[in-house]
């Protein structure tokens, strides 16, 4: 799982235009108006190799009654509770103020590590006097920096990922599932957790959207272990009015990205809707493993070919993802839970497979044998051989004569040779193409 880093600090001190120099790119809204970011915005960072996620926050104002500042203490608190490293941001120009201090014993009683960051010191040179008195708030060692001109962004990062855990730990965890659970409101999330741990942990209720964060569970079933994370329903757009709901779809985001396998809930009784659509793209774009599960198979009145056709039109619906496996159960009844244990231990292997290079080119050499590659003005694309890169998806990559001579159509049939071989299921795969002179 990659680390996640949190800014915090109160409004105003340059929170989102640190934020912005540090994801690369303009997300979070930079105005010189108090409070104008409202939600947490995150966005994956990497420094010397380290990868991490960065979470934005609207600025804390502990003691102010004003509703959308509680509103968005409520969220930095959130992403506090979440974060593994927190970036406390201060303002050098504006100095040392109450609400600094009250925001730093707010922090303090986390118990996470905190990296003290003056912003505003936008000259170039030894740290400015006025950064000092922030030692007052009993936080150690403190960066000078600037957002504005990438100064001393640097010494600060390095001090973040000294925080980060040791390899170790990502090694005691290798035979850890870890699962995310996502779908529209009201799918039957929860239940299905509660299902599994045979008890009520969960809330449940018939009101759209009563999970409003992730909540992990660990479960251990025939000496395979998981964790099961039950996410908020991502909503439309236009139905998510509170800042906290806005907040509860990126949680859901970042469940699909901490996962090995991603488990689309999808509620039997209205099949797959647009929001659906939505959710298994990401996690397709992500390469995560993809179980799909109908829940509520217990409701719809059954005929000779019930399931059969409700699959067809399921595999329509989602059909940039046709390796995803199809299971019809009921979190209420316990229908076929155990087979979704034992299909989310399967893809999650077959996410993580690996193919000799030999193997893989007699697959190619009967593949091109029987299609061949297409063809531009009397050039045709030859395929010198292709051996595989990655895992968690299984990526190939394919060394060519001219990229300029691929089409679209022909990387798909070889993708289908590919899962019909080595089965692969409930995993996307991706090509790469190289034109040979671009080996090195």
């Amino acid at each position: 799982m990659k680390p996640i880093v949190a800014i915090v600090g109160r409004p105003n001190v340059g929170k989102s235009m640190l934020f912005n120099k540090l994801a690369g790119s303009r997300i979070s809204i930079v105005e010189d108006t108090p409070g104008v970011t409202r939600d947490r915005i995150y966005a994956p960072c990497t420094w010397l190799n380290h990868q991490f996620m960065l979470i934005d926050t609207g600025g804390i104002e502990p003691k102010s009654d004003d509703t959308i500042l509680q509103q968005m203490k409520r969220q930095a608190e959130i992403a506090i509770d979440t974060a593994d490293v927190i970036l406390f941001v201060v303002d050098i120009k504006t100095g040392l103020t109450s609400a600094d201090q009250d925001v730093a014993a707010m922090l303090q009683k986390s118990g996470k590590p905190i990296v003290l960051v003056c912003n505003k010191a936008d000259n170039p040179g030894p740290v400015p006097m006025e950064a000092y008195e922030f030692y007052n708030l009993g936080l150690g060692d403190l960066f000078a920096v600037s957002a504005v001109n990438s100064l001393g962004l640097g010494d600060m990062l390095d001090a973040v990922i000294e925080y980060f855990p040791d390899e170790y730990d990502k090694e005691a965890e290798e035979d850890l599932v870890k699962v995310a659970i996502v779908g529209k409101p009201n799918a039957g999330k929860s239940s299905l957790i509660n299902k599994i741990l045979g008890e009520n942990r969960v809330i449940v209720s018939d009101i759209p959207g009563t999970t409003r964060d992730a909540v992990d569970v660990r479960v251990t079933v025939d000496g395979k272990k998981f964790i099961f994370t039950d996410t908020a329903g991502l909503r439309k757009k236009g139905k998510i009015n509170e800042n906290i709901e806005r907040y509860s779809a990126i949680r859901s985001l970042m469940a699909v990205d901490r996962s090995d396998v991603v488990v689309l809930l999808i509620d039997a009784m209205e099949g797959v809707t647009e929001q659906d659509t939505k959710i298994a793209g990401y996690a397709h774009d992500q390469g995560k493993a993809i179980v799909v599960a109908v829940n509520k198979w217990d409701l719809p009145e059954k005929e000779t070919n019930t399931m059969a056709q409700y699959r067809l039109r399921v595999q329509e619906g989602l059909n940039f993802m046709l390796y995803a496996p199809i299971l019809f159960i009921s979190a209420k009844t316990g229908m076929r839970i155990p087979q979704l244990f034992e299909k989310n231990a399967y893809v999650y292997e077959q996410n993580k497979m690996r193919v000799a290079t030999g193997v893989l080119n007699d697959v190619l050499s009967q593949a091109v044998l029987r299609v061949q590659p297409p063809s531009d003005k009397g050039k045709r694309l030859k395929i010198y051989y292709m051996t595989q890169a990655a895992i968690q998806p299984p990526t190939f990559i394919l060394f060519v004569n001219d990229k300029e001579l691929y089409h679209f159509y022909y990387i798909r049939y070889l993708e289908s040779q590919v899962l019909q071989t080595f089965g692969l299921e409930g995993t996307p795969v991706r090509f790469i193409l190289l034109e040979k002179k671009e080996k090195k």
